[in-house]
C-alpha cells in the first residue's frame, strides 16, 4: 500500500519500475561444477587404470577378490566405474563406505549414517543403496570405509568460488556490454498523464524490448521529454573471451591445487609434462592408493596373515613404458646391486617360478680387478718409464 500511494502520484516512476532496465547477474554455479568435476574425474580415471593384486603367503593369486576388485565388483558396476564412483565420493563427500552384500558383491553406499565411539568399534546404519535401505547395522570391521581428508573439500570449494563467482560475472558482463545494443525513448508529460497512451507505449516498448534482447543483450532508459525511440550504438570495441578464460581457469587451477593435480596435466601442457606427471603420480596418486591398499588389507587379512605374505597389493598405472627403463634395469642387473626378481617385481611384473631369477650377474666391466691383474698392471708401468729414461 506504501509503494501504491507513490507510484499513484507520479505515474513516471511507476513505468520505470515496471520496466525491470535493472537485471541481477545469474549465479555461475556451471563454472563450480565444471571445474570440480574436471579435477575429480582426472583424479577418478588415474586411479581405476590400477591394478589390484592378491598375494597369499607371498605368491601372487588370481583368485575371487582379485576378480572382485579388478572385474566385476558388483552386478551393476565394472571395476572401473566401481573405482571412479570410489574416488569421487570420496571427493565430494569427503569419505565412503563400501559394504559386502549377502553373495559377496563389493557395493557403494549412497548414504549412512556413521556412529563414532572413542574406544569401541565404529559402527554404521541407515546404510542406503539406491532405494534400498538396510535394517542391519554394520561393524567397522565389516565394511571398507575411508575418509580423504581430515577436513571437508566442499567448504573450501565454496568459499573459493564465492569470490571467483562474483569476478566472473562481472568480467563477463563488462564483455557483453562491449557490444550491447542500447536504445532511449523520450516520454513527453503528456502522455504520462494519458493512460490509454501510457498503456499503448508500455506495450510497444516491451515488444521491442523482447524483440531486440532475443538477439543480444540490450539496455532501454527511459526518459524525458519527448516521445522518441533512439538506437545507439555501443563503440567500445570486439568483445574478447581472454579475461572470461583466465577467471575460469584461475578458479580450476585452484581446485586442482586443492586435490593435488598439477594444472599444467588439466591444460595438456606439454612443456615438463615428465616432472609433472611424475609428482602428481608420487604426491596425489600413490598416497590415495596406499589409503584404499591399507584399508582392503587390514579388512580382507588378519594380522597374522598379512604378516605372512597374505596382502593386496597396487600395480599403478605407470608413465614409463619398460622400453624407457631398458638402460637403467641392464645397469642395475649387471652390476649385482639387484637380482632379476627383485627387478621384476619393482617394475609392477609377476616373476615366474625358478631359482635363475634369484642369482646375481656382474658382467665384465663391473668385475674386481685380481691381485696378477694388479701386478701385471704395475710391471708394464715400470717398463714403459724405463724406456722413457
Amino acid at each position: 500500500g506504501f509503494l501504491d500511494a507513490i507510484f499513484k502520484r507520479n505515474s513516471e516512476l511507476s513505468f520505470m519500475f515496471d520496466t525491470e532496465f535493472f537485471i541481477s547477474a545469474s549465479t555461475r554455479i556451471h563454472m563450480k561444477h565444471l571445474a570440480v568435476e574436471t579435477c575429480a574425474n582426472f583424479l577418478a580415471r588415474t586411479i581405476s587404470q590400477s591394478e589390484f593384486r592378491v598375494k597369499m603367503n607371498g605368491t601372487y593369486v588370481k583368485d575371487e577378490l582379485y576378480y572382485k576388485l579388478n572385474v566385476r565388483p558388483n552386478k551393476n558396476q565394472s571395476a572401473t566405474e566401481f573405482w571412479e564412483q570410489v574416488i569421487i565420493n570420496l571427493i565430494y563427500e569427503n569419505e565412503v563406505l563400501i559394504i559386502q552384500s549377502d553373495d559377496e558383491d563389493l557395493i557403494i553406499a549412497d548414504g549412512f549414517t556413521h556412529n563414532e565411539y572413542a574406544v569401541y568399534e565404529d559402527t554404521f546404519s541407515d546404510v542406503t543403496v539406491g532405494d534400498f535401505t538396510f535394517k542391519r547395522i554394520f561393524k567397522q570391521s565389516e565394511v571398507l570405509h575411508m575418509r580423504y581428508a581430515n577436513k571437508e573439500l566442499q567448504p573450501l570449494i565454496n568459499g573459493i568460488y564465492q569470490d571467483y563467482a562474483d569476478l566472473f560475472s562481472s568480467v563477463l558482463g563488462s564483455q557483453k556490454r562491449k557490444n550491447q545494443t542500447r536504445a532511449t525513448v523520450d516520454i513527453d508529460n503528456s502522455v504520462t498523464k494519458d493512460e490509454k497512451k501510457l498503456a499503448q507505449l508500455q506495450v510497444f516498448i516491451d515488444k521491442l524490448y523482447k524483440s531486440i534482447r532475443k538477439n543480444t543483450d540490450v539496455a532501454i532508459v527511459p526518459q524525458q521529454p519527448g516521445f522518441t525511440y533512439k538506437e545507439h550504438a555501443a563503440g567500445l570495441g570486439n568483445q574478447s573471451v581472454d579475461e572470461i578464460n583466465k577467471v575460469t581457469n584461475g578458479f580450476l587451477d585452484q581446485i586442482a591445487m586443492a586435490i593435488g593435480i598439477p594444472a599444467g596435466l588439466l591444460h595438456g601442457d606439454i612443456a615438463g609434462v615428465k616432472e609433472m606427471t611424475k609428482n602428481y603420480t608420487v604426491f596425489t596418486v600413490k598416497p590415495m592408493l596406499k589409503k584404499i591398499r591399507d584399508e582392503c588389507n587390514s579388512k580382507f587379512f588378519t594380522m597374522k596373515e598379512y604378516l605372512s605374505g597374505s596382502l593386496i597389493d597396487v600395480k599403478i598405472a605407470s608413465y614409463e613404458s619398460i622400453f624407457d627403463l631398458a638402460v637403467a634395469i641392464d645397469k642395475l642387473v649387471s652390476s649385482g646391486t639387484f637380482n632379476r626378481r627383485e627387478i621384476r617385481s619393482e617394475a609392477g611384473f609377476e616373476t615366474p617360478e625358478g631359482e635363475e631369477f634369484d642369482k646375481f650377474y656382474i658382467t665384465k666391466n663391473y668385475k674386481e680387478e685380481g691381485k696378477e691383474h694388479s701386478e701385471q698392471k704395475t710391471q708394464c708401468f715400470k717398463t714403459k718409464k724405463s724406456d722413457q729414461a
